[in-house]
């Protein structure tokens, strides 16, 4: 073939609508057909959309990806009956993978609608724990405070970092440093550039001094990706190496093994990514050839050997694990320890008390980390190692102590991580609320133990705060309602008021003489401005009875 018939043949603008399809369509209606194919990836109708595309074969020019990605984490769409999204890491595993090497290896341009898809702002940082290795091992803070800012320099990443490694030698990335404009304005916009000898400049690898100050005001950016000489370029390796689950178990195991054999600064960096890579380290698992042969089997045996033996790299890990400045940390690198051979599940579950009982001793709690404690006792596999610990009497008099140990099963710190629900302190509520979510209200003696607290109190904000929280508990209790109903007259408090029928709403009104409440919802409603709120909802559910 000719290089001028080569030349002549249409680019591929492959487009992943995850919300709008106004910039898909703008592509669609305004590039020459003859030389343009637009072709849609996401197929919501199948889970494994991109690894499909890969398999086809689909080789990209151009990609346009529109969605909503405020967080960071995922492209995804504000409808409800929207079934696509994509997560980023997915996008890291397509580009890492030489399995679906066409798909963005010959990539000249990406768009990127979505909000702060170039945000530049760093989202890693050395943790405390990783400082504090650093200075254990014999550096200076200052020393310690240079080496971190090296390592985020090739590690820490922003928004912007995470696209330009994944659209490696890309020469033309758009996207937007903050508010990106919603698709029924970036679709026109984007159309007025393309007939206006905009579609002469899509798919040439040049960044578009047009496009981007018709854009400026909504704060569209252009970057590059990352290239062989860039300074990201071994962060780059180390992303894909955890990513790419296609290469055989065992060299993916001995990168994680060398990965562990540097410092812990390094590895906190990236520990998102091997909590995420070791989850797949099974030789049994999906990822793993469908019939591996003898060797390969005894090869990823030996290596899985290796890294448990390994001592010096499981006392490192786990030392700062237990110094972690965040029990989700703690968790996750224990989970990681689990995996690798360095804990059993004994021995993780004990360190995880452990990690409970020294905080609380040293009041580091908070609901954050109530909440980790909650989640990972769901299936209440913890009990048994908790039940060790001594009395909740034991630790210092805090709320947040009191609800950890409640998610570990010790029954006479419930009461008070209840009771916390009506504080006037925020943090102790918050706390509560946290601890409702994991150990909801079932009996009914606790549900009346709690409404006499929330009659009893004098604030407002902690009244509303409990009943709200109480509210899609869908109460059926006729002692517990009849101390609602009685205190709806009695309030000063509009906000109450409402709360308080927000929580009648849900409940088995049969419990309830619907008459007399009604009446008394109209009578002793407090003035207040605006329009028909939770209490008329109750009046006119209970009109028919009155």
């Amino acid at each position: 073939m000719s290089a001028a018939v080569a030349q002549a043949a249409p680019q591929t603008v492959c487009t992943i609508t995850v919300n709008s399809s106004d910039e898909r369509e703008a592509f669609r209606r305004n590039l020459p057909p003859a030389q343009f194919d637009v072709v849609e990836l996401l197929d919501a109708r199948r889970p494994d959309w991109l690894a499909a595309a890969c398999r086809k074969r689909v080789r990209c020019d151009v990609l346009v990806i529109s969605g909503h990605f405020d967080d960071g984490s995922e492209f995804y769409s504000d409808r409800h009956d929207a079934a696509g999204h994509l997560p980023v890491a997915e996008l890291e595993r397509a580009a890492c993978s030489d399995g679906c090497g066409e798909l963005f290896s010959h990539l000249r341009e990406v768009y990127l609608f979505g909000c702060n898809t170039l945000n530049a702002d760093a989202l890693k940082f050395v943790p405390g724990e990783a400082l504090r290795g650093l200075v254990r091992t014999g550096n200076s803070a200052a020393d310690a405070a240079a080496l971190a800012r090296d390592l985020e320099a090739r590690h820490g990443e922003s928004n912007r970092d995470r696209m330009r490694t994944i659209f490696k030698d890309v020469p033309v990335i758009y996207g937007f440093s903050s508010k990106a404009p919603l698709g029924a304005s970036a679709g026109p916009m984007l159309g007025r550039y393309l007939k206006t000898a905009g579609a002469a400049e899509v798919g040439q690898g040049t960044p578009s001094a047009r496009l981007l100050a018709l854009f400026a005001p909504a704060s569209m950016q252009v970057a590059a990706g990352v290239t062989d000489s860039d300074t990201q370029a071994g962060h780059r390796r180390d992303v894909c190496a955890l990513a790419d689950d296609a290469p055989p178990l065992a060299a993916r195991l001995r990168f994680v093994h060398a990965l562990l054999r540097r410092g812990m600064a390094e590895v906190a960096l990236l520990l998102d990514r091997l909590d995420a890579a070791t989850a797949t380290l099974d030789a049994t698992s999906a990822a793993a050839p469908a019939a591996p042969d003898e060797s390969t089997i005894r090869d990823a045996v030996s290596v899985r050997a290796a890294i448990a033996a390994d001592a010096t790299a499981r006392s490192r890990f786990l030392e700062t694990a237990r110094d972690a400045d965040r029990l989700a940390t703690t968790v996750r690198m224990l989970d990681i320890a689990q995996r690798l051979g360095w804990l059993s599940q004994d021995a993780r579950q004990a360190e995880l008390v452990a990690q409970v009982d020294a905080r609380a001793r040293r009041q580091a709690l908070d609901a954050a980390d109530v909440d980790v404690v909650c989640t990972a006792n769901q299936a209440h596999a913890l009990e048994g190692a908790a039940a060790v610990l001594p009395a909740s009497a034991a630790y210092p008099d805090r709320t947040a102590t009191a609800a950890a140990l409640a998610c570990l099963g010790r029954a006479e710190a419930r009461a008070k991580a209840l009771r916390a629900l009506t504080s006037a302190r925020d943090a102790d509520a918050e706390v509560a609320q946290v601890y409702l979510r994991h150990r909801p209200l079932t009996d009914a003696a606790e549900l009346r133990e709690l409404l006499t607290a929330v009659a009893r109190t004098r604030e407002p904000d902690a009244q509303v705060r409990a009943l709200d929280t109480m509210a899609p508990l869908r109460v059926s209790d006729r002692e517990s309602l009849q101390a609602l109903a009685a205190l709806y007259p009695h309030t000063r408090s509009p906000a109450v008021q409402r709360a308080i029928a927000g929580v009648l709403i849900r409940a088995d009104a049969s419990a309830l003489d619907t008459t007399a409440l009604a009446r008394a919802l109209r009578e002793h409603r407090l003035a207040t401005p605006g329009g028909p709120d939770a209490i008329d909802v109750l009046i006119r559910r209970l009109q028919p009875a009155t």
